[in-house]
């Protein structure tokens, strides 16, 4: 990925107590965890990742099941893909880079991870940015006609017996980039070079059988979670960036939802799809650096 990432960053891979996690680390300053959606990896962050590393201290990691981390083994209750474990690989990961506290900005499938990070590590995680998602709990006990239709992808990764790895399988780089097509902006092209990156790691059967168990998941033994920690809501500082191209502006109040998560939550929405770090980085930069600052 060398047409992504320059010579300040390395790539590794870290043993956390349950997986072994692809890594790139880079920058100089206060550590800043950035934690990628779905069907991506931590290459979606090429664009803000050399101007953040000015500041922080970047640590960017492939979620377990996810690019050139562990695909670990699956299990009938999902709880090695819950999100709870996916922190619990951050937590972990973070340690062992010597951070006891830490900054985290997650998109989409990592802004769920973002989310149980905050609730299950609050000592750990002193500011956070979730980008273009709603809370997973209030998405499934609000579903309707609109979300369904909208996320039909959320219904059908999540259907058992091996049947969306098979049909993705037949053609995982055209399945990835109708992904990318429908989702971001109309007409935004994506850089090839991270194109490229994301059907390499996609196109692994392990790794759509990964994804999938993430988003079964999430229909899953993510809900039991959440339910369980439904009266506690995230403590630090928290902003919410949003697409206002996307389907999340157009059908939630996505600041009002969050606040009832959040006691501090605050945001924005971001003129574009719902790729903003891709689709739109100044933007997301111009909302991101004063509120990591503190500012």
């Amino acid at each position: 990925m060398t047409a992504l990432f320059d010579s300040r960053f390395t790539l590794r891979h870290i043993e956390t107590r349950d997986a072994r996690l692809a890594v790139r680390t880079g920058g100089d300053g206060p550590p800043l965890l950035l934690l990628h959606g779905f069907p991506q990896t931590h290459a979606m962050w090429h664009t803000l990742a050399p101007r953040l590393a000015d500041h922080y201290s970047l640590v960017m990691p492939d979620l377990r099941g996810y690019g050139d981390s562990e695909k670990v083994p699956s299990a009938a209750d999902h709880l090695p893909h819950a999100k709870r474990s996916m922190a619990d690989d951050m937590a972990d990961l973070m340690s062992s880079l010597g951070h006891s506290q830490f900054m985290v900005v997650g998109h989409d499938r990592g802004g769920r991870v973002t989310h149980r990070l905050c609730l299950d590590h609050p000592e750990r995680v002193s500011r956070a940015c979730v980008m273009d998602i709603v809370p997973t709990h209030h998405l499934f006990t609000t579903t309707d006609q609109v979300f369904a239709t909208a996320y039909y992808h959320w219904f059908f990764l999540i259907q058992p017996d091996g049947l969306p790895e098979h049909m993705i399988g037949q053609d995982p780089g055209w399945y990835l980039q109708e992904c990318l097509r429908r989702w971001a902006a109309p007409g935004f092209g994506f850089d090839p070079a991270a194109v490229a990156e994301y059907i390499r790691c996609f196109s692994q059967p392990a790794a759509i059988h990964g994804a999938c168990e993430d988003y079964r998941a999430g229909a899953s033994i993510d809900l039991t979670h959440d339910a369980a920690s439904r009266e506690q809501r995230i403590d630090c500082p928290l902003l919410v960036l949003w697409g206002a191209q996307g389907f999340s502006h157009r059908h939630y109040d996505v600041l009002g939802v969050w606040r009832d998560y959040a006691r501090d939550a605050r945001g924005q929405s971001v003129d574009c799809g719902h790729f903003l770090p891709e689709e739109r980085p100044d933007e997301v930069l111009a909302a991101l650096l004063p509120f990591l600052r503190g500012t």
